[in-house]
């Protein structure tokens, strides 16, 4: 099993997406996968330039920047792998805008003209199922911990599977950085800690099966805040409360 994990978030390796690739990686290795990380923030991924000589010249679905970034290596590593974690911090309540940077440029790999039915019965353009259509687990990390402030990340990819017949074998996510404190050494909270655990065994999971177990997944994004029912408690709309609550987590913050 050869895994590749497509690291969207600015701080390149040192924040916390790439500690949550080092956890699920950890455990993939154990179980005898072949792991690779790119990391965008240390490549050249420029942004389309909806030029369409992609589409229009010959050789067709060569892209004007393939020898000034990165993208085309990138490509060529996916058509490699078994198996992608699409691994993104939430910005702007969304998908990184350097993964999305480098999604966008998907649109070279096929004719965009010609219109087909995916395999989930929707109408869409021509794609490289080699590059765009791997087996792949989201995996998203996010400071807030709200649940809305990860809903449109978590939603982008069930409707990327659907449309580049890609499947999704699986989430992982991860809200409350700042109170997981992004991966710091020495953090050694019980639901913090049980958290990572489950991501070590996502990383058995996909090299042993292919796909995540729904009780490794609710165990990875499992509250860590250390208050009883505190799940239930953030859908309760007690304004007056949570605003004295903020005010005193920042004034432990300092």
């Amino acid at each position: 099993m050869r895994i590749l994990a497509i690291n969207g978030s600015h701080r390149g390796h040192r924040g916390h997406t790439g500690f949550l690739i080092d956890r699920v990686f950890a455990g993939a290795r154990e179980a005898g996968a072949e792991c690779e990380e790119v990391t965008l923030a240390q490549l050249r991924v420029q942004r389309c330039l909806a030029c369409d000589r992609c589409q229009k010249r010959e050789p067709r679905f060569e892209c004007v920047l393939d020898d000034k970034d990165d993208v085309r290596a990138v490509f060529r590593k996916l058509a490699a792998a078994d198996l992608v974690v699409w691994a993104t911090p939430v910005y702007v309540f969304g998908i990184s805008s350097l993964l999305r940077t480098f999604l966008e440029r998907f649109y070279c790999t096929g004719d965009a003209n010609r219109f087909r039915a995916t395999k989930a019965g929707l109408f869409f353009h021509e794609v490289d199922p080699a590059v765009c259509s791997k087996p792949f687990v989201s995996l998203i990390c996010c400071d807030n911990i709200e649940e809305d402030a990860v809903r449109n990340a978590r939603d982008f990819f069930p409707v990327f599977s659907r449309f580049l017949d890609a499947p999704q074998v699986g989430e992982l996510v991860r809200n409350g950085g700042m109170v997981c404190r992004h991966g710091a050494p020495g953090d050694r909270a019980a639901a913090v800690a049980a958290s990572y655990a489950a991501f070590e065994q996502a990383g058995r999971e996909l090299a042993t099966d292919g796909r995540l177990t729904r009780a490794t997944m609710r165990r990875a994004r499992q509250e860590v805040i250390p208050i009883p029912l505190f799940g239930l408690f953030k859908r309760l709309r007690l304004v007056g409360l949570k605003r004295r609550l903020a005010q005193r987590a920042q004034a432990m913050r300092g």
